[in-house]
């Protein structure tokens, strides 16, 4: 299917758009909220853990957590290791994850309105398909 890339990001420059708007209320980005959804979803973690579950260069995370530090989102806890750096969310933290999660419910309703589950359902399986297969043909490039 030709075109497909195309449409997928004719989508994703608009929706990245439409978040950082949604999230700029509490000075967020979506690139910030990456890294709020991953702590509140896997517990506290390591900037590695972080860079490796979304493929980008470490020092970027530290960028982004020193500034959700700023914002008193995270907090540094002490790790297995002195060098290691474990971050965690801050009560204030936990209550804006709760606020924009909500928002953010919200606008995947909307966006979402008059297309059928079953629609809704095979997007949401394929979408990750798609990038496995991304993965898997960027790591054998690395071989």
């Amino acid at each position: 299917m030709q075109g497909f890339f195309q449409r997928y990001l004719s989508l994703y420059r608009p929706l990245i758009t439409t978040l950082n708007e949604l999230m700029s209320s509490q000075q967020l980005s979506y690139s910030l909220w990456q890294v709020i959804f991953y702590i509140k979803n896997n517990g506290a973690s390591t900037l590695v853990d972080i860079s490796n579950y979304y493929h980008v260069e470490k020092p970027t995370i530290t960028r982004r957590v020193q500034r959700l530090e700023e914002l008193q989102i995270v907090e540094h806890i002490p790790g297995k290791d002195r060098r290691e750096k474990v971050i965690q969310l801050t009560a204030s933290g936990e209550e804006i994850y709760k606020e924009m999660r909500k928002k953010i419910t919200d606008l995947e309703h909307q966006v979402m309105e008059g297309i059928t589950h079953d629609e809704q359902l095979v997007v949401y399986e394929t979408l990750p398909k798609i990038q496995s297969h991304i993965m898997r043909r960027e790591g054998s490039k690395s071989e």
